[in-house]
């Protein structure tokens, strides 16, 4: 991203993130193919890179470039909200390097290692081993570095600055973020026990500090993109933080079916689990009925003319991803998580592609829709645009990259079932009936589906690359 129309060096190191977050989101759609293709067709890269490694790469990936589009964002903003340049940037530089070093070094150990001896210099050098955090040892002590760097130049900059609510906020949010990893970082041998703490990594630290997160970015981006009331907004971003917090943690119950924990936690996870989306989706409503029910009814008033009517929304991309978000949160972490949070249903369901399902559904509605398009703000403000329209490539992008995320949950979702009903239901659980359910016609063809429709969501992918790159100079924008 060019940077001519930007004299904050918080918002340059902003598109720095974003950069390499959209390289590394790239990267997460590729190796997630490869895992696909490798599921219906096995022999596919055999010895050269194997499925394990495939899948925690696109798994890991798409936490990485997330975090970087976090940070991103909250570079972006700052100026925005505290009404000074960010504290520290020159910290934030050398951090951002550090970081984009680390992660391309831990890539290519993935890549060209793989497998290491079963000893220390494994955990330390090349896999931790730990699901969905497989990070090796000295690289989650370099995140925790780098965040906490990050999060000293938000609270220097925070407390000098004029304090809004979504800096306050983030602050707070921004300490969960960060002492949070920690608990996926030190060794038991109680399996019980290891279990109880990832979990706390797994779900708080992406479902509970990244959700309050979401909110905080929702609240900037509804005030700068179409006007939105701060009272209003923030508002329910402190209902939300209430809501997510109390019910994040208890909601957390509904992961401990399965590791020795009491059986109290089966009601109280599944019962807060479901109650997290819902401020959010909130937040959107009350918004979008106050703006367009005031201010919206005001500005078109001021203008006859269809496209000045039009231009209400300062940056239509972005407000589409933005909308995207609440109703994609509520349906992929909401719906599809509800779906089999229930012990009495996750009995049959736990391990299944129906995890599988929830999981492409909710990380895609709750954060990726919301970082994608802050990297549209990000280009209308690095090329000085005062009215972002839609383009063809932009409606094809977001089109094609929902479309094909939700066939490919549809398609898990479908495999899911056959799994309840013929390994689960039919066969109770068995070796046999695993094999069986994984032979299953439908199964086969849910897989078949599932690879279809990441094509699709790969194509829109770089249809979003082309127009977040080339957009800045069309000339339908307003300048």
């Amino acid at each position: 991203m060019a940077s001519n129309h930007l004299t904050s060096e918080s918002k340059q190191l902003a598109t720095w993130y974003f950069t390499f977050a959209f390289g590394l989101f790239g990267a997460q759609l590729l190796f997630g193919l490869v895992a696909a293709i490798q599921y219906v067709m096995p022999g596919f890269l055999y010895g050269i890179l194997d499925f394990s490694i495939a899948r925690i790469l696109h798994i890991n990936a798409l936490v990485v470039w997330m975090v970087f589009a976090m940070f991103g964002s909250v570079y972006w903003l700052l100026p925005d909200e505290t009404g000074i340049e960010t504290i520290g940037i020159k910290v934030g530089k050398l951090l951002f390097w550090i970081f984009a070093a680390a992660i391309v070094v831990v890539v290519l150990v993935y890549l060209f290692i793989q497998v290491g001896p079963a000893d220390e210099t494994t955990i330390w050098f090349i896999t931790e081993g730990r699901e969905y955090i497989e990070a090796p040892r000295w690289a989650d002590w370099g995140i925790v570095v780098v965040a906490l760097g990050f999060v000293a130049n938000l609270f220097l900059t925070g407390m000098k600055g004029k304090q809004t609510g979504i800096v306050t906020v983030l602050m707070a949010d921004m300490i969960a973020f960060a002492g949070l990893y920690l608990a996926g970082m030190f060794f038991t041998d109680n399996i019980t026990v290891d279990q109880y703490w990832w979990w706390w990594v797994i779900h708080l630290w992406v479902e509970a500090t990244w959700e309050v997160f979401v909110g905080a970015i929702a609240a900037y981006g509804l005030i700068t993109m179409i006007g939105a009331h701060r009272k209003v907004v923030e508002m329910w971003l402190w209902i939300e933080v209430s809501m997510l917090f109390g019910s994040g943690i208890l909601g957390m119950g509904h992961h401990y079916f399965w590791i020795g924990t009491p059986e109290y936690w089966w009601e109280i996870g599944a019962l807060f689990s479901a109650l997290e989306p819902l401020p959010l989706v909130a937040m959107f409503i009350h918004v979008l009925y106050d703006w367009g029910k005031t201010q919206g009814a005001e500005m078109n008033a001021e203008h006859t003319d269809e496209d000045n009517v039009k231009s209400v929304i300062r940056n239509k991309p972005a407000f589409t991803w933005f909308v995207l978000n609440a109703f994609g949160n509520f349906l992929g972490a909401g719906i599809w998580g509800f779906f089999h949070t229930l012990p009495q249903v996750n009995l049959y369901t736990h391990g299944t592609q129906f995890t599988s399902a929830h999981g492409h559904l909710a990380f895609f509605g709750a954060y990726a829709t919301i970082l994608i398009g802050m990297m549209y703000l990000a280009v209308q403000g690095t090329n000085g645009i005062k009215v972002m329209k839609n383009t063809k490539a932009s409606i094809w992008a977001v089109s094609m990259i929902t479309g094909g995320v939700m066939g490919m949950t549809v398609a898990l979702t479908i495999a899911g079932y056959v799994q309840v009903l013929v390994s689960r239901a039919q066969m109770g659980a068995t070796w046999a009936g695993y094999f069986d359910g994984q032979s299953g016609l439908w199964f086969s063809q849910g897989m078949d589906w599932r690879l279809i429709m990441g094509v699709v969501t790969f194509l829109g992918f770089i249809l979003l690359a082309k127009d977040l790159l080339t957009t800045g100079k069309n000339p339908v924008h307003e300048r």
